[in-house]
């Protein structure tokens, strides 16, 4: 890892559909202790401006490689769900800046796929699509709810995704449909195993949203990567036992300085 004035490592925060980099805020200040943290708002999130990007995958590597670009280098790059896909892709565009990955919540393809049936069925992603035009808080809630979904703090994580999502301007519906469409269309599999970056995939046991399994066959694509299951966890691991999330990263980051 590169560090900063402070002997810092450097690490980006990257955020998953629908819920801006706040949903990072209750990891953000102790990892700060040993970080230098860079939060990520993707296009058309929090104070990112639409970029107005196309829906199809070039897009998607673009914005991957705008990522990167805008971030000191070597960095270590920690996404969740749809942030990890592009966390993935952006290691792949850039791997000379991209110094590990740690991968929260991550799926190869988040659609079911011949030869990938540990995934989301279209149905459901057209759902989404089908509501979030007409109603995109209403959807946004929904949402929350699935993620926390299997969680054995559902409950009370669905309470504070839900308050950040009220104090938050909610993305335009351009955006979401956009991050929607990638999550529909975009397929990692065929590149990942040039992928050589160390990896870290952290996985959430009762992941409503990408399923375990899919956590397990991404961890045997990749060529150099741990997985670390999450008892009892949905979607966010990362909220539901914070201080093991901090824990691994700080395990990842000392395995790299000792190599």
């Amino acid at each position: 890892m590169s560090r900063d004035i402070s002997g810092k490592p450097q690490l980006a925060l990257i955020h998953g559909w629908g819920l801006g980099s706040a949903v990072w805020q209750p990891v953000v200040e102790p990892l700060s202790r040993h970080y230098r943290v860079h939060l990520v708002d993707l296009p058309g999130y929090g104070q990112s401006p639409d970029d107005d990007a196309a829906f199809d995958e070039t897009a998607f590597n673009a914005t991957a490689q705008a990522v990167v670009d805008a971030l000191p280098h070597p960095i270590t790059l920690c996404g969740w769900s749809l942030g990890a896909m592009l966390a993935m892709r952006a290691a792949l565009l850039a791997p000379q800046r991209v110094a590990g990955l740690v991968l929260v919540g991550a799926t190869a393809s988040f659609t079911q796929r011949a030869g990938w049936p540990e995934a989301q069925a279209p149905a459901l992603l057209d759902s989404f699509s089908d509501s979030i035009v007409r109603h995109p808080e209403q959807t946004l809630q929904r949402f929350v709810a699935l993620l926390c979904q299997g969680d054995h703090q559902a409950r009370s994580l669905t309470r504070t995704l839900r308050a950040g999502l009220r104090n938050a301007p909610v993305p335009d519906s351009k955006v979401l449909s956009r991050g929607l469409h990638w999550l529909r269309e975009v397929d990692l599999r065929a590149l990942l195993p040039a992928l050589t970056t160390r990896s870290l995939l952290i996985h959430g046991e009762n992941d409503a949203l990408n399923p375990l399994a899919a956590a397990r066959r991404l961890a045997g694509i990749l060529p150099d990567a741990r997985l670390e299951v999450f008892a009892g966890a949905g979607h966010a691991p990362f909220l539901a036992d914070p201080q093991r999330f901090i824990q691994l990263l700080d395990d990842f980051r000392d395995a790299h300085t000792i190599s």
